[in-house]
């Protein structure tokens, strides 16, 4: 799947969110405690507390781009957009990411920033 620029993606963010969300419903349906609680967790991690949800996404962001696990860069990519961070932020939010990683988290800063730029003109 291409957007408007030739970019080639396996998915939409629409159909990335959807297939997420099935298979999510997959793991919690029969889950025993130790998953619902792990994942009960995530969620809660990022809520408002101390640090508002946006710096807790930025958080989540960057550590992601560090471990370079693609589908949490597109998680808190999207949350980072939703929670209303501005373009700026999150370039700066990038650099930080690639001055941890260093140069290997250059093809994830590349996706991100493809997906940022989808947000943005959504």
């Amino acid at each position: 799947m291409a957007d408007d620029k030739g970019f080639q993606f396996e998915k939409t963010i629409a159909q990335w969110q959807a297939e997420r969300q099935d298979l999510n419903d997959i793991v919690l349906k029969d889950a025993n405690l130790e998953l619902k609680r792990f994942f009960s967790l995530d969620s809660q991690s990022y809520r408002a507390g101390a640090l508002d949800a946006k710096t807790k996404e930025l958080l989540g962001f960057v550590a992601s781009m560090v471990l370079r696990c693609d589908d949490c860069i597109l998680y808190h990519t999207i949350r980072c957009h939703e929670e209303g961070l501005g373009a700026e932020q999150f370039r700066e939010a990038c650099s930080v990411a690639l001055i941890v990683g260093g140069s290997i988290v250059i093809p994830h800063l590349r996706r991100a920033m493809a997906r940022w730029e989808e947000l943005q003109r959504s």
